[in-house]
Formats: structure tokens, C-alpha cells, sequence
């Protein structure tokens, strides 16, 4: 159940590249929360929502290839450590893909976020709404609960706070 705000400059992408490449990063992030992408329900509440920054700047000045930010949004739990890593570098290499030898392959050029909401604080249907009843869409409520609650703990368990 991925939320992608994907900010691709005017003219970096053909369209058709574009669109491709909305509908991989969708299947990416699916995949990684550990949702079936070939499954209607939940590719229906899996958006993306395409940016178009105006112009990009790389020291205060114009840059003179794309950059590209993507900032994937999931429900807290839904990422581990190894999945944060991997849509990282599946994101990157897909927008490089898309690209189509336009620019020079530079991973450097493209950032992503993956970021997780806190259990709770994720909103659909004019209410919040809780990491067990998205599982619930694929498994049993009893089964959702005891999966919700052992990823969020995880999750939770693996954060690292800086000192300050």
C-alpha cells in the first residue's frame, strides 16, 4: 500500500518511459511490503504522484543533467532494513533504466526516501488506519494482528538515535 512522490524534471523522461517507470517503481515497492503487484485491490491503493520541479540546482546553480528525488511512503513495519536497502537500489537502477542512455548512468544523481508513517498516523477513507487491517486485506485479522505487531516491534527495535 505505497504512497511515491516522484519528482522528475520537465522533459528528462520520454512519456512513455515515464509511465513505465511509475508503474515499476509501484511494483518495487509492493514487492518489498510484501504485497502480490498483480493483485487488483491492493494496486488500487498504491498512488504515485508524479512532481514536476521547474528547475533542479546542484550548488546553486542549474544542474546540467537530471536529478531525480523519489520518496516512498509505506505504513510503519512494512520495511525492514534489507527492504529499505533493496528499493534503494532498485529505484535507482529503474530511473536510470528509464532514461534510456539519455544521460550518463550516475547513480548519484537520483535520491530516494523510503519512510515509514507511524502505526496510526496513516490516513485513508477519512480515518486512521492501522498496519493490521492493511494485512487484513491478504491474510485473517488474527493473522494480520500478530504480523502487524511483530514488524512494527521490529521496526521500532531498529531504530538508531543520534546523539544530540
Amino acid at each position: 500500500m505505497p504512497m511515491l512522490d516522484v519528482y522528475v524534471p520537465e522533459g528528462a523522461l520520454r512519456s512513455a518511459a515515464e509511465a513505465a517507470l511509475l508503474g515499476r517503481l509501484t511494483d518495487i515497492l509492493m514487492t518489498w511490503e510484501g504485497f502480490d503487484p498483480a493483485d487488483p485491490v491492493m494496486r488500487s491503493v498504491s498512488w504515485a504522484f508524479l512532481h514536476r520541479p521547474a528547475a533542479v540546482f546542484v550548488a546553486g546553480v542549474p544542474a546540467t543533467a537530471p536529478r531525480y528525488k523519489v520518496v516512498a511512503t509505506v505504513p510503519e513495519g512494512q520495511l525492514d532494513e534489507r527492504a529499505r536497502a533493496a528499493v534503494i537500489a532498485e529505484v535507482t537502477e529503474a530511473v536510470l533504466d528509464a532514461e534510456e542512455g539519455r544521460w550518463p548512468r550516475e547513480a548519484g544523481r537520483i535520491w530516494v526516501f523510503p519512510t515509514e508513517v507511524p502505526d496510526g498516523y496513516w490516513g485513508g477513507n477519512g480515518r486512521p488506519t492501522h498496519l493490521a487491517e492493511i494485512l487484513a486485506r491478504v491474510t485473517d485479522r488474527e493473522s494480520a494482528r500478530a504480523l502487524a505487531d511483530k514488524r512494527i516491534a521490529a521496526s521500532r527495535a531498529g531504530r538508531t538515535v543520534l546523539p544530540g
